[in-house]
């Protein structure tokens, strides 16, 4: 098999092997789940439920009236005891839902297997990705069905499944490909169909050989989808990386999207999701994530039900190993730092990461060399350099100028900075402050 690639990136260690291998657990069910009303992309949800009241496993917590945007439900039964605002993995507070197990785990409507999706229409296979509030589970979280209602003008021939995983220290994607590739594959038949598409791929590293070779065994009845090797390198799975290794394609620059090169990209756990969702009505209530890092003492691959507080994982998982220097949710590269354990597993966790003291990387910045690493690492052919220098300065039309808002905040500048310059912190502080100001010309003309 021929590897694919892009130009640029880097090569950081991997340190997958923390938790390579280990098969996906699930943890004893909590005793309270912390749900916020916002785990999307786009219009928070408001609560259809009051303290007090009983729900079950399934049930609708909350929904929002906008297009972009997806519900919650309650991922255990028991009773709502709080509605207020509440630590987020974001950083901020957000309103959040508060159940307490009655210890039944009852479902408000039993799934349902052996249903046929692909004898859906497109329309039903999206509202019921909707209903079901599945959305990206890479990281990103944008809502699923809107992902897969281009419009009309947009005509889309390919379907990439991201199975790259190239994010440092994380499992579970690998992980999910080798106990469940049939339902990942008729997962993205189910997307396929959704858009019209005939032929999809599903891109994977080279360093996740037997899931390449799973993948294959689990497509082997269906030619219209491929199986892509890609080169080992990050940030091989970010959305304009993947599609120009797979179809050499180049997403035009913002607001250019995949879809205006007839691409979607969907994760492997997202397909599972939407596979579960639609041949059972199971809707998204929990996921798998990697706890992982030198600073847990058992690190795995866990099935967790939304809104399990991260407390709860690390004792799971055996505690820490001795002083903690940082915790991410994500991996290192695009993870964000935690200031506490009591926040909640949300569906875009896809890994909590802990680093012991002395591992973290160094907080105090240099200054610039010129030397050009950032240059030759960034992925987005763009010169972060100079970019840092102008969102530090607040020179907004010199840094729209230079394709600020085409950066992917992936931190392969940051990675190569020999002055560690908080390039990311920097130009995402420019991008904010140059869309804030369109968002004001908007609203006064």
């Amino acid at each position: 098999m021929k590897l694919k690639t892009f130009l640029g990136g880097i090569h950081p260690p991997g340190n997958k092997r923390l938790s390579e291998g280990k098969r996906i657990e699930a943890i004893p069910l909590p005793q309270k789940v912390y749900i916020p009303l916002v785990q999307h992309i786009g219009a928070p949800c408001e609560a259809k439920v009051e303290i007090g009241q009983k729900v079950k496993k399934g049930e609708l917590l909350a929904d929002s009236q906008a297009f972009v945007s997806a519900p919650v439900h309650a991922s255990l039964s028991g009773s709502v005891i709080e509605i207020k605002n509440y630590p987020h993995a974001g950083g901020n507070q957000v309103k959040t839902i508060i159940i307490e197990s009655d210890g039944l785990d009852e479902w408000v409507k039993e799934p349902q297997n052996g249903q046929n999706p692909l004898k859906l229409s497109p329309d039903e296979i999206k509202q019921k990705i909707r209903q079901a509030g599945i959305v990206g589970l890479g990281g990103a979280a944008f809502p699923s069905h809107v992902k897969l209602s281009p419009p009309k003008e947009k005509k889309i021939d390919a379907v990439i499944l991201n199975g790259v995983e190239c994010e440092p220290y994380l499992t579970a994607d690998h992980q999910l490909m080798m106990e469940k590739p049939a339902d990942i594959v008729k997962g993205l038949q189910i997307i396929m169909r959704a858009l019209g598409v005939k032929q999809g791929y599903i891109g994977i590293e080279a360093n996740k050989p037997d899931a390449v070779q799973a993948m294959q065994e689990a497509t082997k009845e269906d030619s219209h989808i491929e199986v892509v090797g890609l080169k080992v390198k990050y940030p091989q799975g970010a959305e304009k990386q993947l599609i120009k290794a797979v179809l050499d394609r180049e997403v035009p620059p913002p607001p250019g999207l995949p879809m205006d090169v007839g691409a979607v990209i969907q994760n492997v756990g997202t397909a599972y999701a939407i596979y579960e969702a639609l041949s059972s009505g199971k809707p998204l209530i929990e996921r798998v994530v990697t706890i992982t890092g030198k600073g847990i003492k058992k690190p795995k691959n866990l099935s967790l039900r939304i809104g399990t507080l991260f407390s709860e994982v690390i004792d799971y998982c055996g505690g820490l190993t001795g002083e903690v220097g940082k915790i991410l949710m994500g991996g290192p590269m695009m993870g964000l730092a935690q200031y506490t354990t009591q926040v909640p597993v949300i569906k875009g966790t896809s890994g909590i990461l802990i680093l012991p003291k002395g591992e973290s990387p160094p907080t105090k910045a240099g200054r610039c060399i010129n030397c050009g690493m950032c240059v030759r690492a960034c992925p987005m052919k763009l010169i972060p350099s100079i970019l840092g220098t102008y969102c530090e300065r607040d020179l907004l039309d010199e840094a729209e100028e230079a394709q600020v808002l085409n950066c992917i905040e992936c931190g392969s500048c940051v990675y190569v900075c020999p002055a560690k310059r908080h390039l990311v912190q920097i130009i995402k502080y420019g991008k904010s402050a140059i869309l804030a100001k369109k968002r004001e010309q908007k609203n006064k003309s």
